[in-house]
């Protein structure tokens, strides 16, 4: 999570025994209700034996004597074994899933299965999980074969398409939108030439339904700029002004739905995308 100067400070651990994106998406959901303190997060994946956890324990009590407050620890660990051992550092403990485990079994009067990664059981079939799996991986291949304007002969096969000048985070958002919702996005780059022609450039004048610009702050952008190319031509405030604005315009012209990415993480841009672009989410994991 992003620091915020001039505020409290804490640690914050997201443990889990399977890969941590449960424990981190609703541990964040959390700690961003709280903008004042400055969260300093680690992620522990794959706990999932007593020596991987005491490792883990170990760790969290050495930080709580270095640190003025002791850490937050968010965990999705369904072994309880594994899980107290965590418990029972010097830390403040959140398990997700005993808060809701235990009333669900109360509620359907049945005990949880308690598998470690166990999917879920809907009306999916093991070959559909495979299949939105594969779905994925196929994406984040079209995602990076399609970077930057490469390959676009194969913009027809896109679901979307993402534009914008250097540096407003096409790629990421494609990768994520590939990774995450099996979208094949592909994008491409409004270099100077084709913002002052005021025109759509040929390569995506036929895939105008699918383009979904992205912009930025031009200040912000030139701090990203003089990160990669410092002191140069291409970082300076003057034309990150410049092509921000183009671009925007072009935008307008052409109707084509945009977002500013300045203060958005790469989940909320694909998020906001996926709602403003009309388009399906074609393998959203379980």
């Amino acid at each position: 999570m992003e620091p915020r100067s001039g505020s409290i400070k804490r640690k914050v651990y997201f443990l889990s025994d399977s890969t941590g994106r449960t424990a981190e998406s609703l541990g964040k959901s959390l700690l961003v209700q709280f903008p004042q303190i400055q969260f300093d997060s680690v992620t522990r994946r794959f706990v999932d034996s007593i020596e991987k956890a005491r490792k883990v324990a170990d760790e969290i009590e050495k930080v709580s004597r270095q640190e003025s407050f002791r850490p937050i620890v968010i965990d999705t660990i369904v072994n309880s074994e594994v899980s107290e051992i965590i418990r029972a550092s010097n830390c403040y403990y959140i398990d997700i899933f005993s808060t809701f485990l235990a009333p669900l079994e109360q509620e359907l009067g049945v005990t949880s299965a308690h598998n470690v990664g166990h999917p879920a059981i809907f009306k999916e079939d093991s070959r559909a999980v495979d299949q939105a799996y594969m779905q994925r991986i196929n994406a984040v291949h079209f995602a990076l074969a399609n970077d930057d304007g490469m390959h676009l002969h194969k913009y027809k096969d896109a679901d979307i398409i993402l534009v914008g000048v250097s540096r407003t985070g096409k790629t990421p958002s494609s990768i994520y939108l590939g990774m995450q919702y099996g979208i094949k996005a592909a994008n491409y780059p409004l270099i100077p030439d084709d913002l002052e022609s005021n025109k759509l450039p040929s390569a995506i004048a036929d895939f105008q339904k699918k383009l979904f610009g992205l912009t930025i702050r031009p200040a912000r952008l030139s701090e990203i700029r003089n990160e990669r190319k410092p002191n140069s031509e291409y970082a300076t405030l003057r034309t990150c002004v410049d092509e921000v604005r183009q671009a925007e315009t072009l935008y307008r012209q052409y109707r084509i739905p945009y977002i500013d990415t300045t203060a958005l993480s790469i989940e909320e841009i694909a998020a906001r995308m996926i709602e403003r672009a009309n388009i399906d989410k074609k393998a959203v994991s379980l």
